[in-house]
């Protein structure tokens, strides 16, 4: 799907993403503990990740996002893989979610890029800071897009993402695969900064710059900061009067923080936003709306309800 596609997609209508993918598998009994997290499930159960898509497309989901966010070519060889077979594993998660969403034919399916830190499982995509340069994060990056675009995903959901130089280093990475659309959605603590410290409204004037990006948002961060967060990243383009810019998305986890030390979220839920959030999200100019870590199917269908969606599909 080019940019202009997408563009004119979500002026049309908002867009109810889904929820937790790994919650979902999780509740159904699959194991998600090891480093490769999901990405375990999608090579040894495949028909589970499909069936966890089409529980979130039969509660209204108008967007999946992939079982990609943990693979990587780094990934699968640090836990005894080759770099072919995440390579394959790319491709297969975007095939999946395909046959999901076959009778839902206007559904998108977005490939889910995660950031770097994903592959140290140990809590540091909520952290940011790696250590490389943005050279080599673009090179880590580079591999799986093009994979991920070529499997036939209608555009890359680049999520998730803690710091200033990982998203410099993912526009510069969009360069090698021009007229793809994607979303980029970055990780706050409290709705004014990226988890590294930077001003989300500094990583809005960066995205700027790319014309693939046709939303930028956060996503697995606490609903409350989800109001300032969309605040801050229209700010660039509410200085400029209020044109151009992509649009905004949001698709926060269950309110809780992950510890990384012990692998568990700790906290309450608040797997729903409030109305009144909703509202102001929408009216904020939030184009894309859903779950992360946390949220179920059944979530989702609240928020489709909050959002003015009619519900429950039929099988």
């Amino acid at each position: 799907m080019t940019p202009e596609a997408l563009r004119a997609r979500i002026d049309d209508a908002p867009v109810l993403l889904d929820g937790g993918l790994a919650t979902q598998l999780e509740s159904v009994g699959r194991d998600i503990s090891g480093s490769l997290w999901s990405a375990t499930v999608l090579r040894d159960d495949p028909l589970a990740v499909r069936d966890a898509h089409l529980a979130f497309l039969k509660v209204g989901a108008d967007g999946i996002i992939t079982a990609s966010y943990q693979v990587s070519r780094r990934g699968l060889v640090a836990a005894g893989g080759t770099a072919a077979e995440a390579d394959s594993l790319l491709a297969r998660s975007v095939e999946l979610a395909l046959e999901a969403r076959e009778s839902f034919p206007q559904a998108l399916v977005a490939a889910s890029v995660g950031p770097y830190g994903a592959t140290n499982h140990d809590g540091s995509e909520y952290r940011g800071r790696y250590g490389l340069s943005r050279r080599d994060l673009a090179d880590f990056h580079r591999e799986r897009l093009g994979v991920l675009v070529a499997a036939g995903a209608d555009l890359l959901a680049i999520e998730t993402i803690p710091d200033l130089d990982e998203v410099e280093a993912l526009v510069e990475a969009l360069e090698d695969v021009p007229g793809v659309a994607a979303w980029l959605s970055m990780t706050t603590p409290d709705g004014t900064v990226l988890s590294a410290g930077q001003p989300l409204a500094e990583a809005a004037q960066v995205v700027a710059g790319c014309s693939s990006v046709v939303a930028v948002g956060v996503n697995c961060s606490a609903p409350r900061t989800v109001g300032l967060a969309l605040s801050a990243l229209a700010e660039p383009w509410a200085l400029a009067g209020g044109v151009g810019g992509p649009a905004l998305l949001a698709y926060p986890n269950a309110g809780q923080l992950w510890e990384s030390t012990t692998e568990t979220w700790s906290g309450p839920l608040s797997p729903v936003p409030a109305a009144t959030d909703v509202d102001s999200w929408l009216s904020a100019g939030a184009r894309l709306l859903g779950g992360c870590c946390g949220v179920r199917p059944t979530d989702i269908a609240v928020l489709g309800a909050l959002m003015g969606r009619s519900g429950w599909h039929s099988d």
